[in-house]
């Protein structure tokens, strides 16, 4: 296989605490993974497009449908690691990773991790985006991502942060918006020399309690820049976003729809 100069590689299992087998969850007809990756396909036609999988039923699905798959060791404790197994016989010089559960990312996101990652002076790209809501600040679900002024990330965490002692943690809009968090979005570039280390790097306490993996390269000293992307998009996280999914996909087409009419 001719190892390419970037590629990207989703990571997908079926095991899932907050929703089990969600990759395979029909979504207007169609599994949840297939959503994900004909978008990327679709926004991004001219890389390399690969899944780095945990189970043979997922491979089945994504290579019945004509994509490219790496069976990976189920048993692996994340997707950096899985993207690692993979890259292993992949051989990409740089890796975006695109969650297997995003199934609405957009040609601009890929576009900023692809020109980040080529810039050189760090290990990892990600984005992030403004909070639209106080509620998301609050949502465990949702994490929050600190950057230090020149974009590389201080923190990532379930938790608000930063944490408003002057009100005692009760924020509005107005406050959440002047403030240096954005909301993370699940998608990253690698360079594959940081991709061959992962997986050899000890777990570290904070990645252990907020079940946040970036925190590990974090901890073992690694940087990770942060742009800021105004293009949002939506993980799916628990059944409940599956009616949002929906509701976007079908803006979607009737967008597409009366565009063509225009034509």
């Amino acid at each position: 296989m001719h190892s390419p100069d970037l590629a990207i590689i989703v990571p997908a299992r079926l095991a899932s605490t907050r929703f089990p087998r969600k990759l395979l969850h029909p979504v207007r007809g169609l599994p949840l993974i297939l959503h994900t990756a004909r978008r990327v396909r679709s926004v991004a036609p001219e890389l390399p497009l690969f899944f780095a999988v945990a189970e043979q039923e997922l491979a089945d699905v994504l290579e019945c449908a004509g994509f490219r798959c790496v069976i990976t060791d189920p048993d692996l404790p994340s997707g950096t690691d899985r993207l690692a197994e993979a890259n292993a016989s992949i051989g990409a010089k740089n890796v975006i990773n695109v969650q297997a559960d995003e199934p609405l990312v957009a040609a601009s996101h890929i576009a900023a991790l692809a020109a980040r990652i080529s810039q050189g002076g760090f290990d990892m790209a990600t984005l992030g985006t403004p909070f639209l809501s106080v509620e998301d600040f609050r949502d465990s679900n949702r994490v929050k991502v600190v950057r230090a002024k020149d974009g590389m990330a201080l923190y990532f965490s379930r938790s608000p942060i930063p944490f408003s002692r002057d009100s005692r943690g009760a924020v509005d809009a107005a406050w959440l918006a002047a403030q240096p968090v954005l909301l993370h979005l699940g998608m990253y570039a690698y360079t594959a020399q940081f991709l061959a280390a992962f997986p050899k790097l000890s777990q570290g306490t904070l990645e252990s309690i907020e079940r946040l993996e970036q925190l590990r390269a974090m901890e073992h000293g690694y940087r990770i820049a942060v742009d800021c992307t105004l293009e949002t998009t939506l993980g799916i996280d628990s059944p409940a976003d599956v009616p949002l999914l929906e509701a976007r996909l079908d803006e979607e087409a009737k967008k597409y729809e009366n565009e063509n009419k225009a034509e």
